[in-house]
């Protein structure tokens, strides 16, 4: 019973809203009915669990969440229909135990009337006929479990609210719940007392008085004839009351399908053991007393449906109207105000120009040409500096993209050839590999002489043949020196890395320097913020370039037989020349060996 207890622990242990507390409910009754159904164990039965939904207070939670007001459900009417369909399946089978009287007497009449009140709301929605039906279902289940709530049903409030509806679906519902009650159980009549047989009959025969449906009438036949079969001693006399039956259905209810039951009806009504005269005045007056209270009932209650139609109608016209006038205003407001930018817009630009104009007559007249050109020009500029850094994105992004698919496809096509390379491999050495020798053990034919004189080979092949094993001292040297072997070649292997990275951002840096260059502006034309550009923004290194420069600039001077005897240009690119470079700049690759010269930047 783990899943019913927890079920109760969190029902009484968190704050839930109704909303929240439907769909724990469902979840939970539903998981612990699955889990006991699937079962084979007598003490997790299925009664067993339905009783304890009832013990622990369960099915309570459901009775107090059914009989809720519509906004506290905030409209979750399919939760409510499946919980109503719950608690009714719940509440069948159940071994309440010493509280049997308290369950039939108090509990039972509150899960009927939470039902009947769910299925009226669900009444009065036309979206919410299927959960209707599903909660009707439910009832007329509960009704052939639990006969003794049938007088309750009858006279319910809500079940009187449902019997008014004009719907011929509903009507038809209900008649055909009770035809299953009756049929479901032979002992459902004779169970009911006669005030509950009465109100049964009441109802079939209010529906052939008020109905037109011929679905309906031929149901309420079926109920009246079936009701008679069962209880003719009990039936009959009361079936005898209502005066004037036989001849509304031979004038109404003929040539409607059904006239065979139509015609045993009568028949029956007018058998000569009651005769219709045996009704007495009295009874017949108060039925015609009940049919017009129920007709001007029934036309009262039409008349207020019509005005409340029609006040809905008004108010969902004036809605609709009023939002329209709400659209055509907003759209007003946005045409205006999109005048009002273009008006704007248009004195902005009339005030420029006779600012400029003023300007204009301010300067002298050969002042006046310079202006205009100094404009155009400025205009130009801008007009090109915009254009060339649109092309260049769109040249970059095109390198970028063709770089990378470059690159992918090099991948692509290492891979492919390495892949065939080593399957081809593999191949050649599964080709060259010398066939298994067969174990000269359990061979076929292998006799004692045989046995001995291949003994004797093996014998003789490992005194020719001593063990090349070892002692375990020698393995841990193997070792020791294989470990010292693969470190060397790795930190061999991360000098050639660390190499290579240099040698990739040196051309990095070669690449990005010549393209500055290239881009350069001619000389005659550079300004001083183009060439501040291509100028180190770090003073040491400017200075260390500048004193190169003037030395450089210096021995061009000098005569041939001044540099004799000095230091050639590779010792100035030796390795240990450029680490020392790096030192005194801190870090900063200088690049140059002798093997950059033979690159093709």
């Amino acid at each position: 019973m783990e899943p019913v207890e927890e079920l109760r622990r969190q029902l009484e242990g968190e704050d839930l809203d109704p909303e929240q507390k439907v769909s724990l409910l469902n979840n939970g009754i539903n998981k612990a009915l699955n889990a006991a159904a699937l079962q084979t164990d007598s003490s997790l039965s299925l009664t067993r669990v339905k009783s304890q939904l009832y013990l622990t207070g369960v099915l309570s939670h459901c009775i107090l969440l059914l009989s809720l007001h519509p906004r506290r459900l905030r409209g979750n009417w399919s939760a409510a229909a499946t919980l109503a369909q719950l608690t009714s399946s719940c509440c069948v089978g159940v071994e309440p135990g010493k509280r049997s009287e308290t369950f039939h007497r108090l509990f039972l009449p509150s899960v009927m009337d939470g039902l009947l009140s769910l299925a009226s709301q669900l009444l009065r929605r036309e979206e919410c006929v299927s959960l209707f039906r599903k909660v009707m279902d439910s009832v007329g289940w509960l009704l052939r479990a639990h006969t003794q709530l049938t007088t309750q049903v009858l006279s319910s409030v809500h079940y009187e609210q449902i019997q008014m509806c004009d719907d011929v679906s509903v009507s038809l519902l209900c008649v055909q719940m009770w035809i299953q009650t009756c049929t479901a159980s032979r002992d459902f009549l004779s169970a009911l007392s006669e005030d509950s047989v009465l109100l049964l009959l009441n109802e079939a025969v209010g529906q052939l008085a008020v109905s037109s449906d011929a679905a309906v009438g031929g149901a309420s036949v079926r109920l009246i004839l079936l009701m008679a079969g069962q209880q003719e001693l009990r039936v009959h006399p009361l079936l005898c009351s209502f005066r004037g039956l036989d001849s509304l259905l031979d004038k109404d209810w003929r040539g409607r399908g059904f006239d065979q039951d139509v015609d045993q009806l009568i028949a029956l009504m007018q058998s000569d053991t009651w005769s219709h005269s045996q009704a007495s005045s009295e009874r017949v007056q108060a039925a015609c007393v009940i049919q017009a209270a129920w007709r001007s009932y029934r036309t009262r209650r039409r008349v207020k449906s019509l005005n409340r139609a029609v006040g809905t109608l008004q108010r969902r016209y004036r809605a609709r109207r009023r939002q329209q006038q709400q659209q055509k205003e907003a759209q007003q407001w946005e045409e205006e105000l999109k005048y009002q930018v273009c008006v704007r817009r248009q004195q902005a630009r009339r005030e420029f120009h006779q600012k400029q104009r003023k300007l204009l007559q301010l300067l002298p007249p050969d002042q006046v040409q310079t202006y205009l050109q100094e404009c155009e020009r400025r205009a130009a500029v801008v007009i090109q500096s915009f254009w060339r850094g649109f092309k260049e994105r769109r040249r970059y992004n095109d390198t970028h993209r063709h770089t990378l698919r470059h690159a992918h496809t090099q991948r692509q096509a290492t891979r492919t050839l390495q892949r065939a390379v080593r399957r081809f491999l593999q191949k050649q050495r599964a080709a060259k590999a010398p066939p298994l020798t067969p174990f000269w053990i359990g061979e076929n034919g292998l006799t004692d002489s045989r046995r001995v004189e291949l003994k004797r080979q093996v014998e003789e092949y490992i005194s020719l043949h001593p063990s090349s094993r070892v002692t375990p001292e020698e393995c841990q040297r193997l070792h020791e020196e294989v470990q010292l072997l693969v470190l060397s070649e790795l930190q061999r292997g991360d000098g050639r890395r660390r190499e290579e990275e240099r040698m990739e951002a040196l051309l990095a840096h070669t690449h990005t320097q010549l393209e500055l260059l290239r881009d350069a502006p001619l000389l005659s034309i550079v300004t001083a913020t183009d060439a501040e550009s291509f100028l180190s923004p770090s003073g040491p290194i400017a200075t260390r370039a500048r004193d190169n420069h003037n030395a450089v600039l210096q021995a061009s001077r000098l005569p041939w037989w001044r540099t004799l005897g000095e230091t050639s240009d590779d010792d100035a690119f030796s390795p240990a020349r450029l680490q020392e470079l790096e030192a005194e700049l801190e870090g900063l690759f200088v690049g140059g060996s002798v093997g950059v010269d033979r690159m093709n930047l």
